[in-house]
């Protein structure tokens, strides 16, 4: 008897498709200098989304296409799309028509509210996950997980292949947005949380498991409340491929270059794929997997390969060639972009000078002395009457664009002349809260190591890079109302994470109030956002700190008010500017900055620039005499 021949081996391939932190970047535009800007996008990323799944199923495969959070908060555009009459949500109707799987929340999601999230996320087509979040007032309106299950075609048979979803996101989002979430979310360790969740999917018989994780690559020691867990999360057995983010930055590519258990090039975290599709739009991340099935019926990954696709690819001449808008999601964002531009050109005020934060890191900022006396401005009157009456009222402020990973781009500039309500955006770029707390001399001393952790250590008679690119510039604080020094030949006194890195270090020379030397016990009242009073940054003074009851008071509509002189001009915008950095003869770093930096030169005058030229990402480079 004659058998027929069995059928042909033909291992099934699933295409992950995935974006990240678009931060409501949804239509290629800069809405703080009112311009068009091809290297962000969701409308050009959209157009790779859509060929990429066309390529994919022109082979057979199977597609799964994921968002890993931070995708509602970021522009003012996002700030229309969550009001109540712009519903549904044009964010969700475009994961809708772009048929996305699963959605995972990032910390900034939480960031208009539970209401808010809650209606937005009513107007999802598809799961919206968070694992690792619980609500304690009421039920969730995100999912625990969920199970794609999908029919396929193996073997000349149809199978089902159960494709299971988690999503987790960094603990510290509750300390971040303590003042909406307190009380009513709580929010488990990530590799706990993630351990339980593969335990559970296996059991409910997933095939695949994928994580869509908003966290970065940090540490490798699996360590309880770790804000970027990639590598010890890659580590846990039964995840087959991850999608990760938060930190903005990309994989593969070399940023992650030299990190143990990390292989940079080819997307690969503790052996297994990892796509980290940047911010706003800019790349599409792609996870290919080959799966096989064993004759105990169990999937295997037998092969994959992890890879980012650009929205502005450069040509080999160095110019880019961007990809085309998809027409119907330009359609669908249409009346939200024109009505957000008419909004942010609403006049607020007006200035004699340019502000802008190119030099942030070494010379005056004016927009931040504006923020900062903004602040204080708004703070006083709830002073009175209270034990803080007469104690002294600092400010303290840290830039919100500062190139860094967002590129060569990501700086205020806000001409002469009249100030829009988006200038106002441009100046203080994210939606915090005032707040305020009484605070010791000796812990403002901690503070301002903290902050100094910026700076790389400089060696006398060398030349470096004068900011350290692996801390985070919305974590160098200056203090208006203080002067003091920057002492950069000594090590930091404290690491990123906010651990004292030896008690000997200290950079901070010669802190003055009202031209006397700060006392330790001196105490003081200092404005500040919610983010840094929440523990935000790491920074050692606030558990010691005192905090000081306040209204509902968002900082953009505080300096929007100061701006009008809806609020009074405070003292702090006349102080003298906050520090310098003590003399080192023959010491020379660079300072790396936007292209445009070089028409405001001039007041980099104490230093003697030099400008050496653009590095290969397009920073400026200036050399800079200490």
């Amino acid at each position: 008897m004659t058998h027929p021949p069995p059928p042909s081996r033909a291992p099934l391939k699933i295409r992950v498709l995935a974006t990240s932190d678009l931060h409501m970047n949804l239509c290629g535009f800069d809405y703080y200098s009112d311009s068009p800007d091809p290297s962000i996008g969701f409308t050009r990323t959209a157009s790779l989304i859509r060929a990429a799944r066309s390529e994919a199923e022109a082979q057979g495969a199977l597609v799964v296409l994921c968002d890993n959070g931070d995708s509602l908060q970021g522009t003012p555009l996002g700030e229309w799309a969550v009001q109540s009459e712009n519903a549904p949500h044009i964010l969700m109707q475009a994961f809708s028509e772009l048929s996305y799987d699963a959605i995972g929340l990032g910390n900034h999601d939480f960031g208009f509210g539970l209401e808010t999230l809650d209606r937005v996320i009513a107007d999802a087509a598809c799961p919206v996950i968070c694992s690792n979040a619980h609500r304690q007032d009421a039920s969730s309106c995100w999912q625990d997980h969920a199970i794609l299950n999908r029919e396929i075609k193996y073997y000349d048979q149809k199978v089902t292949l159960k494709i299971g979803v988690f999503s987790v996101l960094p603990p510290q989002t509750v300390k971040w947005e303590a003042h909406l979430l307190q009380g009513k979310v709580v929010i488990e360790d990530i590799l706990t949380c993630a351990a339980q969740k593969v335990t559970d999917l296996k059991a409910q018989g997933c095939d695949l498991i994928l994580a869509l994780a908003h966290t970065g690559i940090g540490s490798a020691e699996p360590e309880t409340g770790l804000e970027n867990a990639v590598i010890p999360l890659a580590g846990i057995e039964g995840i087959d491929a991850l999608i990760a983010g938060h930190s903005h930055l990309t994989l593969p590519g070399n940023a992650h270059d030299g990190i143990e258990h990390v292989d940079a090039n080819r997307g690969l975290v503790q052996r297994k794929p990892v796509v980290m599709p940047g911010a706003s739009g800019s790349f599409l991340g792609v996870i290919d997997l080959t799966l096989d099935r064993a004759g105990n019926g169990r999937w295997t990954v037998q092969n994959h390969r992890v890879s980012l696709r650009s929205i502005c690819p450069t040509k080999p001449d160095g110019s880019t060639e961007p990809i085309q808008e998809d027409p119907v999601l330009a359609r669908l964002f249409a009346r939200g972009h024109s009505e957000t531009q008419r909004r942010t050109a609403q006049p607020v005020g007006q200035t004699d000078q340019h502000l802008h934060s190119y030099f942030s890191f070494c010379a005056p900022d004016r927009g931040l002395v504006l923020t900062a006396a903004a602040q204080a401005a708004a703070l006083r009157p709830y002073l009175q009457d209270t034990p803080f009456a007469d104690f002294p009222v600092l400010s303290a402020t840290a830039p919100s664009k500062f190139g860094g990973r967002a590129g060569p781009r990501f700086f205020t500039d806000v001409p002469p002349g009249q100030i829009c309500l988006r200038h106002v955006n441009d100046m203080y770029a994210f939606p915090n809260e005032l707040q305020a707390v009484a605070v010791t001399g000796e812990q403002i001393s901690d503070w301002l190591e903290m902050s100094a952790g910026v700076f790389n250590q400089i060696t006398p008679g060398h030349q470096t890079t004068l900011v350290d690119i692996n801390r985070a510039g919305h974590n160098y604080d200056i203090i208006q109302g203080l002067t003091y020094q920057f002492d950069l030949s000594q090590p930091a006194r404290f690491d990123a994470g906010g651990h004292l890195i030896d008690p000997v270090n200290r950079r901070i020379r010669n802190i003055r109030f009202d031209g006397q030397p700060m006392a330790a016990d001196q105490r003081f009242v200092v404005a500040l956002n919610n983010y840094r009073a929440n523990g935000g940054g790491h920074f050692p003074f606030v558990d010691q700190a005192e905090p000081i009851a306040l209204p509902n008071l968002p900082v953009q509509r505080v300096l929007q008010d100061y701006l009008s002189s809806a609020l009074p001009q405070d003292p702090l915008q006349y102080a003298p500017y906050p520090f310098g950095f003590a003399p080192m003869q023959g010491t020379t770093v660079l300072l790396r900055t936007g292209p445009k930096a070089q028409t405001h030169i001039a007041e980099l005058e104490e230093y003697d620039p030099l400008v050496v030229g653009e590095d290969d990402e397009g920073f400026l480079l200036i050399r800079l005499t200490l």
